[in-house]
């Protein structure tokens, strides 16, 4: 983008503290109410808040007063500049607004097609084929001691048999990362854990201790807690999940449909360099 665009796009320059607050109407105000005028050219609400909802996290968490000054303050500045503008409007400009305008109208598509297409029935529709026949499924609830050989997970486990607390030797002597946390390893599902660990986890009783188990990571020592049958999520638990997987589908259905009916001629690309996008100096007259 030449600097010239970028000024235009830059945000607030000057962001004043001081200055008279906003006049407050006797009616509401809209996006339409006026709040400034610059030689008869009007700045309203609507531009104010489009430029704030626009601005870099630094300038958006400053206090709103001292935003609706920088605001309108930097709406009136580029007004000035604009109206002193004496010549025709370049070619660059026309250009980026017919691609902002092209963007911001396609959004507006997808959003009204994502409406239309993604109604409560349809969500719910998915939820039934995606969880309606699910079987619940099991989670487990463990805790490990992990050491380097199988020697000191057989005397580990001795110790256990003979009495010791499962959490205090995890603290002590276990290598793994769950060590400080007495060994406690939460709640997963199956899939989630290495083989060979899985294996002795669902081979275990609620209570019961494993014989020494060897992973890539070293030996084991388990203890299963708890188990628990987890079923299908509510509705409304994963109705976000389920509206964001099916966008994309209907997305490209709608652009599919569209592609069909509209006429589409791409003969200009023919010959072209790929690499003369680049070459921004086209864009200047």
């Amino acid at each position: 983008m030449s600097k010239r665009l970028s000024f235009l796009a830059a945000p607030l320059f000057a962001l004043a503290v001081t200055g008279a607050a906003p006049l407050m109407a006797d009616d509401a105000p809209t996006a339409d109410t006026v709040i400034a005028t610059v030689n008869g050219t009007e700045i309203t609400l609507g531009h104010m808040i489009l430029m704030r909802n626009n601005l870099p996290q630094q300038y958006a968490q400053l206090p709103d007063d001292v935003l609706f000054q920088g605001v309108l303050d930097q709406l009136v500045h580029q007004t000035i500049l604009m109206q002193s503008y004496d010549d025709a409007m370049p070619d660059r400009v026309k250009t980026a607004l017919e691609n902002e305008e092209r963007s911001l109208m396609a959004a507006e598509a997808i959003q009204a097609t994502l409406d239309s297409a993604l109604s409560d029935d349809v969500l719910r529709a998915a939820y039934e084929e995606q969880y309606a026949d699910a079987t619940p499924g099991t989670e487990y609830n463990a805790a490990h001691i992990l050491v380097e050989t199988e020697d000191e997970a057989r005397a580990i486990l001795s110790e256990l048999e003979d009495g010791a607390d499962f959490a205090t030797l995890a603290r002590e002597k276990s290598t793994g990362p769950s060590g400080p946390d007495g060994g406690n390893l939460g709640w997963f599902g199956e899939g989630m854990m290495v083989p060979s660990f899985e294996e002795a986890v669902l081979a275990l009783d609620v209570g019961e201790l494993s014989a020494p188990i060897e992973t890539q990571f070293g030996w084991h020592v388990i203890k299963l807690n708890e188990t628990r049958v987890k079923d299908a999520p509510a509705f409304e638990d994963v109705r976000g999940e389920i509206e964001s997987g099916l966008q994309s589908e209907v997305i490209e259905a709608r652009i599919g449909e569209l592609t069909e009916k509209a006429t589409i001629d791409r003969s200009g690309e023919t010959g072209i360099d790929p690499a003369i996008l680049k070459d921004t100096s086209l864009l200047e007259n």
